[in-house]
């Protein structure tokens, strides 16, 4: 199975400006290819995931990929797939935006010594030099408006209002495909569904500025916008974005977000996100149909997309996460651990170490009063780390606490409650 058939048969490939062409052009030599990725954050979220996987798949098979952040294109803005216009940043906002993707960028892709390890762009190097002159007498001229509002990025947004500014960010990705196919040879460019438009642009601008001078073999590359069986969108949470960045979102919450995927989604994921075999997922495949309960192809989806962001280590953790919250033994996390398990419940913080526990449950908005939480404790509704507590005049000790800083309260079968003392 060559590279392209497995694309396809992972469900990758959207749509490809020539296939048999392209299909030759990976056969027959190594081919240096490009994806983009705006800095409008400090850090990548798993939108993102697809397309870099997507470069490291084609590193694999031997091809070069090159990682370009847009220190340039970030200043500006791309309209595709929004319908108001974004906010700016600073130079030195996305300048430091910059930096800290590239960082992350690394730790996928192999940028080490090799025939085909990955390059780290920064389209910054080259749109920053031009003069506007020089934009629109040598890029400007090769783009009709009209061929411009077919786009379906601009056309989106003709009657909502585009500005100029993110109107010519078209032409400013297709001047990244020009100076890298003209530099580094590179003849591919992959991106989403919304990036047909601008990838199509590009290769336009190629073959135009080498008319007479050669015959320009270039390529473009989509994927599939990916869905969610249950119609909501992918990567987003109660508590916001998945991000790649640990301090951002812990590795217990990346972890969680895969093992909770639901059974009609985890196949397709396995085969989009991990470099599990066919015949391996063909196995987790079966395993969902006939003991869903035991969410094997969760575990495995979370378990290969822990290591892949973060580390073995990482993956380890949020495992022993799991396992204390599932069993009740909360007191054999650690100080961090419990941070990370229990980021998003009420959290109060105590100035007194050894609180009465009545007392406690009021002030920390447990029990709304002494007389409730007596009621909870007498009731067996009260758990501290895991264990309950039926002592009315149980006093907080060094024994409650984790290193000393943390007490997990559990009032009934769900409500948690993170004590911190100061």
């Amino acid at each position: 199975m060559n590279l392209l058939q497995d694309l396809e048969k992972r469900g990758l490939i959207n749509q490809i400006t020539d296939e048999e062409g392209l299909r030759k052009h990976l056969e027959e030599k190594q081919v240096t290819l490009y994806c983009g990725f705006d800095p409008t954050g400090d850090s990548l979220h798993i939108g993102h995931l697809l397309p870099v996987l997507l470069l490291k798949r084609f590193q694999q098979a031997g091809h070069r990929p090159i990682a370009l952040v847009g220190g340039g294109t970030g200043m500006i803005g791309d309209p595709s797939g929004r319908s108001t216009e974004r906010q700016l940043n600073s130079a030195e906002v996305v300048h430091q935006f910059s930096e800290r993707l590239k960082g992350q960028l690394a730790k996928i892709l192999n940028f080490d010594e090799g025939e085909n390890a990955a390059a780290a762009r920064n389209n910054h190097e080259w749109l920053s030099q031009m003069t506007i002159i020089d934009f629109l007498r040598d890029t400007g001229k090769h783009f009709g408006v009209n061929y411009m509002l077919a786009k379906d990025s601009v056309e989106s947004r003709i009657e909502s209002g585009i500005s100029f500014t993110e109107f010519s960010y078209m032409i400013l990705q297709s001047l990244d495909f020009q100076k890298l196919n003209e530099k580094e040879n590179c003849t591919l460019q992959i991106g989403g569904s919304d990036q047909w438009g601008n990838i199509t642009a590009g290769l336009e601008l190629i073959r135009r500025s080498a008319a007479g001078e050669k015959d320009v073999e270039a390529y473009g590359l989509t994927m599939p916008l990916i869905t969610k069986a249950d119609g909501s969108k992918f990567g987003k949470t109660a508590g916001g974005a998945i991000w790649l960045d640990r301090d951002k979102t812990s590795p217990y919450e990346f972890y969680q977000f895969w093992i909770n995927a639901d059974d009609r989604d985890v196949v397709k994921f396995l085969k989009y996100f991990t470099f599990l075999t066919h015949d391996e997922i063909e196995e987790l495949d079966k395993e969902v149909k006939n003991q869903p309960e035991k969410r094997v192809a969760q575990k495995r989806l979370a378990e290969e997309m822990t290591i892949l962001v973060h580390d073995v280590e990482a993956l380890r953790q949020a495992e022993r996460i799991s396992e204390a919250l599932f069993s009740g033994h909360i007191k054999e996390l650690t100080g961090s651990e419990i941070e990370q398990g229990f980021k998003d419940v009420p959290a109060y913080t105590s100035e007194v170490k050894d609180a009465p526990l009545i007392e406690l449950l009021v002030m920390a908005g447990i029990s709304s009063s002494k007389r409730q939480a007596r009621e909870d404790i007498n009731n067996g509704a009260i758990y501290i780390n895991g264990e309950r507590n039926q002592d009315l005049h149980h006093t907080i000790s060094t024994e409650d606490r984790i290193e000393d800083r943390f007490m997990i309260i559990r009032r009934g079968k769900k409500k948690y409650f993170l004590i911190r003392f100061a």
